[in-house]
Formats: structure tokens, sequence, C-alpha cells
């Protein structure tokens, strides 16, 4: 049975499941309070710290030295700073016992280390996890917005499914997220703050014992995969993504292989090849039809990128080989995309493309008017696939009873009147 936490209780507790001090989260807020007063309600207006966590290196350098550190002095504190936000996960300045105490000052006073606040914490009866979060208020936000993220564990591996955008701009109408309008771009260090949460969340710190739960990994990694799978379209955030890919694969902090990481798009064909350039990182194609006409309703944006754009565009994509193939999604919707001729088109189309394709079995979500296709139908299509050398696991749904599988990712995060009105 799956079941959803009581986040305001464990939050009014100042600490994790594990006791490690966490980031707290209030049952009520100076606007929901019938008793809020005006110094809260000011405080709540305002914008808060920028965050450290999810600063490319770079930039952390540069922060350091407007501080006042001196220049032969910069690379160490980096490197110790770094050391206790992605090796220790603190979330108090004062942890960083090696940083002295002035610069520490320094840095609480003009940035924060602390992690979103979790609104719901949802456990499936697979183990998958799925956090609703709400990110602190950046300007021009009227509210902090609410991003979902999604952990799916394995005995021998984890992935952890992240969010790039609130909402999406796409509106595929096979998605969940497709029907939210698209309300802004995640930060670089939003992204972050994801796996962070997710981390804390199961106990994959040095100082904290892993969660006691036996559908997550027993050994190695419990967050060996990263894939931006979740709400948003990732290449439609570029510089930040790609800021977020190259801190998830610094040797010295979080330290993922980019073989590791897989970045999902519909298809924006001019950030592709430029994408693999400058991170490395393992591409997905959501592709979901062999025929423009229904592709061009499926995933609308294939009308300004059409397949024969798209595909040419995943032939050049750097590094692309037997050993680093692309993968191809295709959700299985019923007398929509799924006769055994489709699978016979997709096998000529891909042809001369080291790929595997996905085919994942359609998950409903309210209001949708597609059917997930019959499973026998599901196996034949695999089966044509199979006989012409290309991988294709049917991938098994997980986390369809708390909304948390392929397609079904949605927040009530909406772009306010002012921000429209500019």
């Amino acid at each position: 049975m799956s079941h959803t936490l009581d986040i305001a209780k464990i939050n009014a507790n100042a600490t994790t499941q594990n006791g490690v001090l966490g980031a707290a989260v209030a049952e009520t807020t100076p606007e929901n309070s019938a008793e809020a007063t005006p110094e809260a309600t000011e405080a709540a207006t305002k914008t808060t710290l920028p965050n450290l966590v999810g600063m490319p290196r770079e930039a952390l350098k540069t922060i350091l030295s407007e501080l006042g550190i001196a220049d032969k002095a910069i690379k160490m504190r980096t490197a110790q700073i770094w050391h206790w936000l992605y090796i220790a996960g603190v979330t108090d300045y004062t942890e960083m016992r090696n940083v002295n105490k002035d610069l520490r000052q320094k840095l609480a006073e003009n940035y924060s280390i602390e992690r979103p606040e979790i609104v719901e914490e949802q456990i499936s009866v697979d183990g998958t996890r799925k956090w609703l979060m709400r990110m602190p208020k950046l300007a021009g936000d009227a509210v902090g917005h609410e991003v979902e993220c999604v952990y799916i564990p394995e005995q021998t591996r984890g992935t952890l499914c992240v969010s790039s955008q609130v909402g999406c701009t796409l509106s595929c109408t096979f998605c969940h997220t497709g029907t939210q309008r698209m309300v802004r771009n995640l930060t670089s260090q939003e992204i972050i703050a994801q796996i962070m949460v997710a981390r804390d969340r199961i106990g994959n710190w040095p100082s904290m014992e892993r969660v006691k739960d036996q559908n997550l990994p027993q050994t190695g990694r419990m967050i060996s995969n990263i894939v931006y799978m979740g709400m948003g379209e990732p290449l439609y955030n570029y510089e930040h993504v790609k800021n977020a890919i190259n801190i998830m694969a610094d040797g010295d902090g979080i330290a993922l292989s980019r073989r590791r990481i897989t970045l999902s798009t519909s298809g924006v064909v001019n950030f592709i090849e430029k994408i693999g350039e400058e991170t490395g990182c393992m591409l997905a194609i959501s592709l979901h039809s062999v025929k423009d006409d229904v592709r061009d309703i499926l995933v609308p944006i294939n009308k300004k990128f059409n397949l024969e754009t798209l595909l040419e565009a995943c032939r050049n994509y750097p590094g692309v080989s037997n050993a680093r193939r692309i993968t191809f999604e295709y959700v299985m919707l019923k007398d929509i995309n799924d006769s055994i001729d489709d699978a016979k088109q997709l096998v000529a189309l891909l042809k001369g493309i080291p790929a595997k394709i996905n085919l994942i079995p359609f998950n409903p979500w309210p209001g949708s008017e597609y059917e997930c296709s019959d499973w026998e139908q599901i196996e034949k299509f695999a089966e044509v696939i199979n006989r012409a050398g290309y991988a294709s696991p049917i991938r098994t749904p997980r986390g369809r009873d708390i909304m948390a599988a392929c397609g079904q990712l949605k927040s009530a995060s909406k772009i306010s009147k002012k921000v429209r009105a500019k």
C-alpha cells in the first residue's frame, strides 16, 4: 500500500528521520496563518538569499574573490567548501570546520546552503519515492514554485528523475506535465537541490544511516543514475541544465559518471549537438511516433523540428557509438502508434543510429484521452524491434499508485498575474 508522509510533522521536529539537521518546513506560513504578524508577512515577501549549492565552481571562486579571499587561497577554499557541500552534505556553515570563522560568517550573510521545502513525500508499494518540493522565491516570483522529483530504486542501482522547469512549454498531449503552463526555468541550484533532498531523505550522506527499506539498493551508490525526465524540456533551459550536469559529474563532489547522466529531450534540435559537446551526457529522445502527422499531435515541437531533422541531429551526436547508444523513448498508445507497421517503420527510421528503444506502457492521468496498448500488442511490437537487432526493453511502470510514473508528473504552480502582465 502506498502512503504519504506527514511532512509538516517531520519538519516540526527540525531533524530528518536519521537525526541530521534538515531544512525546516512549518505547518503554517505568514500567507496562510490567521495570526500572521505584519513583520512575518513582510519577511515572507522577501526574496531569499542566493543558494551556494548548485553554483558552478567558477562562480564560487568569483564569490570568494569578492569576499576578500586572496587569489592564492581561492583554489584551496573552493575545494574545502565543495567538499562540505557535496561530500558531507552540510546545511549549516558552522559545520565547515576547516573554513575559518570570518569566511563562514561572510558566506552565511550573503548565501544560503539550505534545502527546498518538502511539501509532500509519497512512497509507492514498489519503493518508488516522489517528493513535491517548494523552491525558495526568486526575484520576480510571487510565491515559491513547486516541482516534483522521483527516486526509482532497484537492488543494485538507484535512479533519480529530476525536473528542469516549473511546468513545460511543449504541451505534449500524452504527458501530464504538458497540461501545466510554463511558469519558469529552474536554476542550476534548484536542479542540484533535488539531488540533495533525495540524499537527505534516503540517508545517503556519510553522517547518516541508510534508510531501512528492502526496496532500496543494499550495496553501492544509492543514487547511481540521474535522468532529466521530470517536469520540463531541459534543452529550453540550456545553461542551467548544462551547469547542473557538470556539477553532478565533478569528480570532487557528486562524482557521477557522465555515462550515468541522461538528458531526455522532445527534440530541440539546435541544442542537441551542443549539449553533447559541453557535457558528454547520454542522450534520450522522446520519440513516440514514426509518422510526422501523428508526432505533430503527440509532440507538437515536431512541427518545428520534424523527424528527418531530429534523426540527423542524433546521427551527429558527439560520441555516439555502440558503447554510447542513444535511447529512443516510445510510449505505447492503443490504436495510435502501436501497430506492427509502426514497429517496422521504427526499425527503418533508426537505421544507422546506435540505439536502444525503451517501450513505455502509457501511464494514465486524470483527464487523459489515451489508453495504454494491450500487453500482448506491446510484446509483438517489441519482438519486431528485437528481431531487427535493437534492444527494446519494455519499461516496467514504477510509482503509478502515487502518480510518479513516466508522464504523470505535475505541480500546482502557476505563473503569477504580475509576471504574465510583464
